[in-house]
């Protein structure tokens, strides 16, 4: 059942003793898993609650919790945008709701994003610098995943054959992804501290700077390229091109050449994820959407060509359709064909002198398996040893914490 802003008001006044709220409006979040509401005190100061739609959206923010502890003021104090504080917390059933403290700065559409300056462009490029080097030890000690490139591609193949499963994925889609999993050259990559869910709606921007960045549920180690799919789904390469100048210039690590490649996959293949999520949270709505962005997707590449995504080009239909069974040709189309043979009129003499046609037998090849997996060969990345460990202690801002049993009415 979904929160009104009002009701999502009261709940924070059990999570965090003492708050007073005098104003309310809702929040741009995600609407299949989160209902969001922005607060006013008494006090003038400003708050946002987000309250869970399932379990799974619940864990996701008890994770997000212990991530935002993990981050200590020293290693805060070095990111130049401000992350969320966690004010308190109370749990409605098996759900948790969250009330953070509120950041500076306002949420930008896409299109507003696109539009703005390359000043603009290049602070995202900071920001996700800055996420992509922070210390692995941040995620290591909290016990959050971590992927070699081996893993992270295999795990994506295991999510392929799941999608392929429900049968609504186009087969053009599903050769173009496959084909590129298996392009071993696309991912020998450098694995970093990932944001894993870095969209417009997790950006706060005030002016022509980038004040904050929220929505820490997804953090791990793994391809940086995640971080870039929203904006490879923008489609426009100005607004790319800026952003990748102002990442490459602030990281210490040099971005691989197949960064935006991967990128591209990540975008077109979170459609895919989306139609298996609309399919196990069994909601038509979600599927029919799904299936409509994908079969769109599918014309556009068909008509235009698409983002390109393997080095190596993709193989035609026919050709990786496997051996066709051959057809015994009528006179006519075996007269045609030997006019066109090189051998020139010896072949049309055969065929007036009543020669029978000459019957082809398939050589039978090997079955292979449905995706073959090569293992990416290990190559040493420079720089790949500068990554520092950091430790510090506990984030004391989000230490005390008030968790408070309440009944829902």
């Amino acid at each position: 059942m979904r929160r009104k802003p009002i009701e999502l008001a009261a709940v924070a006044t059990a999570a965090v003793p003492g708050l007073t709220p005098t104003a309310v409006s809702s929040a741009p979040d995600d609407p299949a898993d989160f209902d969001s509401a922005l607060l006013l005190d008494s006090e003038g100061k400003r708050w946002r609650v987000r309250s869970p739609r399932h379990a799974e959206a619940s864990a996701r923010l008890e994770t997000e919790f212990l991530v935002l502890r993990a981050f200590a003021p020293g290693i805060r104090a070095e990111l130049p945008f401000l992350m969320p504080t966690v004010a308190g917390s109370v749990r409605l059933g098996t759900l948790s709701t969250f009330v953070y403290s509120h950041l500076a700065g306002s949420t930008r559409s896409v299109e507003e994003l696109t539009a703005g300056p390359e000043t603009l462009a290049r602070e995202i490029g900071v920001a996700l610098a800055a996420i992509h080097d922070l210390p692995r030890a941040l995620v290591s000690n909290a016990d959050l995943p971590s992927y070699t490139p081996n893993e992270f591609r295999q795990r994506r193949l295991n999510e392929l054959d799941q999608a392929a499963t429900t049968g609504k994925i186009p087969p053009a889609l599903l050769r173009r992804w496959e084909h590129a999993l298996e392009d071993v050259s696309l991912w020998r990559f450098n694995p970093c501290v990932v944001h894993g869910d870095l969209h417009e709606d997790n950006l706060l921007v005030e002016g022509q700077r980038v004040t904050a960045v929220t929505g820490w549920t997804d953090l791990r180690i793994g391809d940086p390229a995640d971080d870039f799919a929203w904006l490879v789904a923008s489609n426009e390469q100005d607004f790319v091109d800026a952003v990748l100048a102002g990442y490459t210039a602030s990281r210490r690590d040099t971005p691989d050449n197949h960064l935006l490649r991967r990128a591209a996959l990540s975008a077109e293949f979170a459609l895919a994820q989306y139609l298996v999520k609309g399919i196990a949270a069994a909601d038509p709505g979600m599927v029919a959407e799904a299936e409509g962005m994908l079969e769109t997707l599918a014309s556009d590449i068909a008509e235009h060509g698409g983002q390109p995504i393997s080095v190596e080009p993709l193989p035609s239909p026919a050709v990786s359709a496997g051996p066709v069974t051959p057809v015994a040709p009528s006179t006519a189309e075996a007269a045609d064909a030997g006019t066109s043979a090189s051998d020139g009129g010896a072949s049309d003499g055969a065929l007036r002198a009543g020669v029978p046609a000459v019957t082809v037998v398939p050589v039978p090849a090997p079955v292979q398996p449905a995706v073959l997996v090569t293992p990416i060969p290990v190559e040493t990345q420079p720089g790949a040893d500068n990554v520092k460990d950091a430790k510090g202690p506990d984030d004391t801002s989000t230490a005390a914490i008030s968790i408070i049993n309440a009944k829902q009415t």
